[in-house]
């Protein structure tokens, strides 16, 4: 490491005419420069002789930070999560021009040396003295790689400031990793960590995003032209970024003719070519680089997929390191999303809900007999609103999600809820046509037992059909469905057990949307509980899965940065008989012939049930065929019980009320003809006549019979024995309020169907605090 004194007087000359730009530097130069001047001074000479002799090891290289990147069913990027926008390439995948050019300018003399080049070193310091800026680098390649590593293994700020501060020890540390990285690495290896490792502004980390980011083009592809660019931005990535500006794209201009006119000189490429080049504009075509939910065009799909892994401890044992691993693992998710399925949700929902109003629409879909979920659409963008009002077009809210996934406290299901009843039922050996008489109210005084055993009854409470409006009369299991028929069920679920249905709802993923227990009380059958559009979708799936529940999932398989692949199976299993599924489907499959949904077919299989609320607080619809799933919520984001669906206009339509048929059932219908258009058609398994068909209902052929003769004198065509005059075969109407959960007493005192529930929600709070 001796230098000629001609060398040394060169070096002294340029310290002195730069002394304020290089004075670190020079002071390292003639430190070493003097090694061999001091040599015979014993110890001293000893001591500075060992500082490059007895080197410590190469500096600890963790992981570089990459981007987490998210991808569709069919293998098509949607998201990505990032603190460092990279990705990690081998040195055979960057164009050899893109080699070329950053080891021109930055580290001519690279296959040289062995991590310090003085003769290098002293160049640039010339260079750049004349020429009165930084034209050249003056580090090698090998230290600017070793302040990177430091930079990046920093974990505080002052760590990061010390790995960037301008002193001597500094210098000469950076000295001794880089020859100690000398001795690990080949040149191929630390070019390859050096092209990674470096930031090329615009948010660009490594030679592969800064490609794509620049150019739209993948590293092995880069020309001359955009080597010599991408080389130019290295060393002052931030007064060139091309993103910023016209200054920016003039300065990183004259940085990628200083590369050409060095790769001249130095033989890589012939001068007339340089020239002509450097007459050629920057051809700059910035590529979007999004990071996290906000920006992707799945937002609220993303954010469930975020949840699941920051929630999940597999992925490691505190949030924060279930953060970090997203946001620096590199790994590529491939997710269960349908952009068909997606955009058709999307569609229906655009179409009908306007951003702007304050009632919101939300869908899911799932596939029965996996889980998969293939869409998560809302009426509102994600994101906030601007000067964060709380209402707006936005929201930060995952409204087709429970809170675990980003969601909000949720909807009422409603009616919905009356499919648990109605399963358990047909599983206890009820058949199509069983049934009993129904009066024109109902107070539920006794039979009420939750699964803990304690007597909920509420012998304050009235129900009534129709809002108050309507009388009794004979129901089946079959028109007491068809029709949504509440007193029906609030019967019914007293005599198939309220705690045999709050289980068969639990085994088919029945959860509410604030994680809190489900609330076990008279009204659960009609759906007292707030729930979220995945989740209800969950439930009905496992009907078109014959009784096969799986867990929603929007994970298929993980490959990790090292290439490790983690596949997700789902998590199924069989909640209830396949007999009994098959029963629900038939019953359920009338409801779009001969009930609530009559007219709004989507010319295949499909089966439901519709949801509104007492006082249209909200309202729903859930359905599904053999191959996909669909749930529908729709309320006000203000709150569902100060702002009910009532004389409202939506998307521009007026709706003096929204029942579940009116506005979810057609977004519903819209959304699952779209996605399953080029799906060839599935039938739903016959149901076992010999065990479900037939049964009895006194009275029930005899007013059928009557209703029958009535339809036929209107003339209306009619013919399927509805007796309501709403028009969709309800005689119900919406009762499912508030003031059946635990919040009741903030619902409506003046809606009498369910007159004297809040006098009997108290005292069931006062018997269950604490439970």
């Amino acid at each position: 490491m001796t230098l000629r004194s001609s060398e040394v007087r060169l070096g002294l000359v340029a310290c002195v005419g730069g002394l304020t730009l290089c004075g670190v530097l020079c002071g390292l130069l003639v430190a070493t420069a003097a090694l061999p001047v001091v040599g015979g001074a014993g110890i001293a000479t000893n001591r500075v002789a060992r500082t490059f002799i007895d080197l410590p090891p190469s500096p600890r290289e963790d992981p570089l930070p990459e981007r987490t990147v998210l991808l569709d069913r069919n293998g098509k990027q949607f998201a990505q999560f990032y603190t460092e926008n990279r990705k990690i390439v081998k040195l055979d995948q960057v164009a050899p021009v893109m080699r070329q050019a950053i080891v021109a300018i930055e580290d001519s003399r690279f296959y040289e040396h062995a991590g310090l080049d003085i003769k290098g070193t002293l160049r640039a310091l010339v260079t750049n003295t004349q020429a009165g800026g930084v034209r050249q680098g003056g580090s090698s390649l090998t230290q600017q790689l070793v302040k990177n590593i430091l930079i990046e293994g920093a974990e505080t700020e002052t760590e990061r400031d010390r790995a960037r501060e301008p002193s001597i020890r500094r210098k000469v540390n950076e000295l001794r990793y880089a020859l100690a990285m000398e001795n690990k690495y080949s040149k191929a290896e630390i070019l390859e960590r050096y092209l990674n490792i470096a930031y090329f502004g615009a948010g660009a980390f490594g030679v592969e995003t800064a490609a794509q980011r620049f150019f739209s083009v993948s590293a092995s592809e880069l020309s001359l032209q955009q080597a010599a660019t991408l080389a130019g931005a290295v060393r002052t990535p931030y007064a060139t970024d091309p993103s910023l500006g016209p200054q920016r794209r003039l300065k990183l201009r004259e940085r990628r003719d200083i590369v050409l006119d060095r790769m001249a000189q130095l033989g890589e490429i012939p001068v007339a070519q340089a020239e002509a080049v450097k007459r050629r504009p920057l051809a700059i075509h910035m590529k979007p680089a999004p990071g996290g939910c906000a920006e992707s065009a799945y937002p609220y799909f993303c954010l469930y997929v975020h949840r699941e892994l920051v929630n999940n401890p597999a992925f490691g044992h505190t949030r924060a390191e279930r953060e970090r691993l997203l946001s620096r693992g590199g790994m590529v998710l491939r997710t269960t999303l349908d952009p068909v399925a997606q955009r058709a949700a999307q569609r229906a929902i655009s179409s009908r809900v306007s951003p702007k109003d304050t009632e919101v629409a939300a869908e899911a879909m799932i596939e029965p007999g996996t889980g998969r979920i293939r869409a998560m659409a809302a009426s509102k963008k994600y994101g906030p609103n601007t000067g964060n009002r709380k209402n707006g077009p936005s929201t930060t809210y995952n409204l087709p999600a429970d809170i675990a996934h980003g969601g909000g406290q949720g909807f009422q299901a409603g009616s919905t809820f009356k499919v648990f009843t109605l399963a358990t039922a047909l599983a206890q050996g009820w058949r199509f046509d069983d049934g009993f008489m129904t009066p024109g109210r109902f107070v539920p005084a006794s039979g009420y037992v939750d699964c803990r055993g304690h007597r909920v009854n509420a012998p304050d409470a009235e129900i009534f059909n129709a809002s108050g409006e309507g009388s009794g009369g004979p129901q089946s299991i079959s028109t007491g469905t068809w029709k949504s028929v509440n007193i029906f069920y609030m019967m019914l679920e007293r005599r198939v057990g309220l705690c045999q249905v709050v289980r068969t709802a639990k085994a088919l993923g029945a959860t509410r949307a604030d994680g809190t227990p489900l609330h076990e009380v008279p009204t659960f059958t009609l759906g007292v509980n707030e729930m979220d559009p995945v989740t209800v979708a969950g439930a009905f799936a496992a009907f078109g899965a014959r009784g096969r529940y799986c867990r929603p999932m929007a994970i298929v398989d993980i490959v990790e940065r090292d290439g490790a692949r983690v596949t997700v199976p789902p998590s199924c299993g069989q909640a209830i008989e396949r007999d009994v599924a098959d029963a629900v489907n038939h019953v359920l499959s009338g409801v779009f012939t001969k009930g609530t949904m009559t007219g709004q077919g989507i010319g295949r299989d499909a089966a439901g049930k519709t949801g509104t609320n007492n006082g249209y607080t909200s309202a729903w619809f859930a359905g599904y065929t053999p191959d996909l799933a669909a749930a529908v919520s729709l309320g006000d984001i203000r709150g569902s019980y100060r702002y009910p669906l009532r004389d409202v206009t939506i998307g521009g339509e007026y709706y003096g009320q929204v029942q579940g048929a009116s506005l979810p059932g057609p977004i519903w219908v819209a959304s699952m003809s779209a996605a399953l258009r080029d799906v060839s058609p599935a039938s739903f398994h016959h149901p076992d006549m010999g065990r479900f068909g037939g049964g009895f209902t006194p009275g029930l052929e005899k007013l059928l019979e009557e209703e029958r003769r009535k339809d036929k004198h209107r003339g209306d065509g009619h013919g399927d024995g509805r007796t309501d005059g709403y028009g969709d075969g309800r005689i119900d109407g919406p009762v499912s309020d508030r003031a059946g959960g635990p919040r009741g007493q903030r619902g409506f005192p003046g809606d009498h169907a369910y007159r004297g529930w809040n006098t009997h929600w108290k005292r069931w709070k006062q018997r269950n605090r604490g439970r």
